[in-house]
């Protein structure tokens, strides 16, 4: 039978949360050691992790944890029309041109756009709309990590063609014990594929940049989870997505985030007093 097309199952429009699957061409390791030429790509997943850095940055749309590895990457998103509408018409047109900026700077970042250049988006209700739009869709937001990767591995090795399959497969997760199950699926994914024994030590995931993050901090013992989450402190995973919703604390609605790195602090499991997540035993060690 075939897979439901994107469109019938991502709505920009809606707040979804979606796993993400993209895989490289032929499943090869083109992220990873080649067996066939010896040939080392590791560097490549830290690539595809600072690259969703940057779209975490860019997009409404939050990244609530991750796994990059050799031929494949798990991607679990959710998706924030919320926080885009509560953007200003400049605010989208500034983030668009970071994506696609009409100028670089010498180092190749987005250059500072002009004054024209961003009249050209707000000043034009049908385009604000379509880029407003496109801001808080999962496909856009896959498509701007696929097509950077792939530029710079295929400049990389001096060849043409595709470097990940044609399409990237998305479910959707619909309550919190499909969510907390695929979490957990995508974070565990070094160790089920035996490239690690346990999250502390499986490279290139969510799982280990909050740990991390959390050993490298002194407040952990003494703040709550929800609490350090949200603080300025975290360095590795601070665009992603925080873990605990607390319902008598968080505010209702977007809960934009003003650092710069992501575009909300909503968190996506609620918090509850007993340890429901695998790694949770290693924070709290």
């Amino acid at each position: 039978m075939p897979r439901q097309a994107r469109g019938e199952v991502i709505d920009p429009n809606q707040i979804q949360v979606v796993h993400c699957v993209e895989r490289c061409v032929r499943q090869a390791w083109l992220c990873g050691k080649d067996a066939a030429t010896g040939r080392c790509y590791e560097h490549r997943r830290g690539w595809i992790r600072d690259r969703m850095e940057f779209l975490a940055s860019v997009f409404g749309i939050d990244c609530l944890t991750f796994s990059i590895m050799s031929s494949h990457a798990h991607l679990v998103l959710r998706s924030r029309p919320d926080v885009v509408a509560a953007w200003s018409d400049d605010e989208v047109a500034r983030r668009w041109l970071r994506l696609f900026p009409k100028r670089r700077n010498h180092d190749g970042s987005p250059a500072e756009p002009t004054i024209p250049e961003l009249d050209m988006i707000r000043n034009c209700p049908e385009v604000l709309a379509e880029r407003r739009r496109r801001l808080s869709d999962v496909s856009w937001y896959m498509r701007c990590l696929a097509e950077n990767i792939a530029r710079r591995s295929n400049a990389e090795d001096e060849v043409r063609g595709h470097f990940f399959e044609g399409r990237f497969r998305a479910q959707l997760l619909l309550d919190e014990a499909s969510l907390l199950a695929c979490a957990a699926y995508v974070d565990l994914n070094p160790i089920r594929a035996a490239m690690a024994e346990t999250p502390e030590t499986s490279d290139f995931t969510g799982a280990k940049d909050r740990i991390d993050d959390c050993r490298q901090s002194g407040s952990r013992k003494r703040e709550s989870t929800h609490d350090w989450e949200r603080g300025r402190g975290r360095r590795h995973s601070g665009w992603m997505s925080p873990m605990e919703i607390d319902e008598q604390k968080d505010p209702v609605g977007p809960n934009l985030d003003d650092s710069g790195r992501r575009g909300s602090l909503k968190g996506f499991l609620r918090r509850r007093s007993e340890i429901t997540y695998p790694f949770d035993l290693f924070l709290c060690g």
